[in-house]
């Protein structure tokens, strides 16, 4: 493989973080339908851990339901990896993973443009 095609493959992996990363972060905003459930069980846990600011509660209530979009949206990525016996990650199963991002996103997405 040339440098040009491992810069070109490089770019196209990133590309498709980032569409990983964006699509997950629609799902931790507040106006998503995850957010409010997400803060009423989120909101014990912390409060244990002695974080009792709303605005601490409300960013680490946005955090986890990103990195949760994110770790559910990977299964089917990994169970694709693991079927065909790759060590890895290629376009394909990234594509995997974007697609259950963008399932996972619908909602806020539709919710945001007012369909919902």
């Amino acid at each position: 493989m040339s440098d040009h095609d491992q810069r070109e493959a490089l770019l196209r992996r990133d590309g498709f973080l980032i569409a990983i990363a964006g699509l997950s972060l629609m799902c931790g905003m507040n106006f998503s339908p995850y957010f409010e459930p997400g803060f009423i069980l989120l909101r014990p846990v912390l409060v244990n851990l002695f974080i009792t600011s709303p605005l601490l509660v409300f960013y680490f209530t946005s955090l986890f339901l990103g990195l949760a979009a994110v770790a559910i949206a990977g299964v089917p990525a990994a169970i694709y990896e693991r079927m065909t016996g790759q060590t890895q990650s290629d376009s394909t199963s990234l594509t995997i993973w974007v697609a259950g991002c963008a399932l996972l996103a619908m909602p806020p997405i539709l919710r945001l443009v007012g369909v919902w």
